[in-house]
């Protein structure tokens, strides 16, 4: 039935396309009769004539419907292709369908310079902000270098940690330029939840003790098949805003116990608003608390949520104002995904 109605579907549009060609046709046949008429010629030769003229048309018009088909179809290949290259279309038939053809040419070419100009100037930017954010850790080295030489005050340890921040950014923007190609990057393992979550903490020991926040680690048992380095990095972002809005109480990171491989970072921190939630992790979009908090970017989020989805990891968060913020990081993965990739 599909086929039919393609068929049917296929022969609307000839038609469609011949609607001249049959309306002068009519005109023709309608002008024929009526000389007949007028001038009271016997029909019969000219019925006969009608009838042999009409029969050539139909054959004529079946193998040109024919010919219009098999060129649809091949047109409708081409457009399916992934990699559309204008030197497989058909042979212009007439001097119209070349002048189109050649307008569908100057287009490809403009639309080619468009992208390369496109490519060479991102490539120009990640080469910049790479360059960038390499040059700046070394006068952060140079800053640790000093401050370890001072003597222990509390302007010191603030300064600490506006320099780890300082560094938290430079690796956000270096991770932001690497996400195109992030993937030829993976290494996929099977890895202890533990580790993974403990190498995030270390990282963030001394904002911990600066803002006198316990870290209350739960059971974390058991392996995940991920990309170690990419999902500490997840970790440690989410770590970081959950500092970031937690003012007193504490910060909890254990097992979901109804759900296997799902960790969960807990805080007691303000909270999010229900609006929000459903776009947190889009590119720029900071929300109320980032609208208050003027210096939020959004980036961080939206890093997660870009990663995650690469290591085929999923993200919810639950929030409610005032009492805190809980993000689930369904860890689970097939690995037998891993296997084929």
């Amino acid at each position: 039935m599909g086929d039919k109605e393609s068929v049917l579907g296929l022969l609307g549009a000839y038609l469609k396309g011949k609607v001249r060609t049959l309306l002068y046709f009519l005109i023709s046949a309608m002008t024929f009769c009526l000389i007949y008429a007028l001038y009271r010629l016997p029909w019969g030769p000219a019925v006969y004539c009608g009838l042999i003229s009409l029969v050539a048309v139909l054959l004529y018009g079946a193998a040109d419907f024919a010919h219009f088909v098999k060129k649809h179809r091949h047109l409708e290949t081409l457009l399916a292709t992934a990699d559309l290259e204008l030197g497989f279309l058909p042979e212009p038939e007439n001097h119209i369908e070349e002048d189109y053809q050649q307008i569908a040419k100057v287009m490809d070419q403009t639309r080619a310079k468009l992208i390369s100009e496109r490519d060479k100037s991102r490539e120009e930017m990640e080469r910049y902000y790479t360059l960038w954010a390499h040059q700046i850790k070394t006068p952060i080295a140079a800053m640790h270098l000093l401050m370890d030489a001072g003597e222990a005050t509390s302007e010191k340890r603030e300064l600490e940690q506006e320099l780890f921040k300082i560094e938290r950014y430079a690796e956000m923007v270096l991770q932001y330029q690497r996400l195109s190609t992030m993937t030829s990057d993976f290494m996929f393992g099977e890895y202890d939840i533990g580790d993974i979550v403990r190498q995030a903490v270390r990282r963030y020991a001394s904002m911990f003790i600066h803002k006198k926040l316990p870290v209350e680690l739960g059971e974390l048992k058991g392996t995940v098949v991920t990309d170690e380095k990419w999902l500490v990095f997840v970790v440690e972002q989410l770590l970081s805003n959950a500092l970031k809005y937690t003012r007193k109480g504490k910060i909890s990171i254990y097992m979901a116990q109804s759900a296997s491989k799902t960790l969960i970072i807990e805080d007691t921190g303000i909270g999010i608003r229900k609006e929000d939630l459903p776009r947190l992790g889009e590119r720029g979009f900071t929300g109320y608390n980032g609208r208050m908090d003027k210096k939020a970017s959004g980036l961080g989020l939206f890093l997660c949520r870009r990663i995650l989805q690469k290591l085929r990891h999923g993200m919810e968060i639950q929030s409610e104002v005032g009492v805190g913020t809980k993000v689930f990081l369904d860890l689970s993965r097939d690995e037998a995904e891993m296997e084929r990739e």
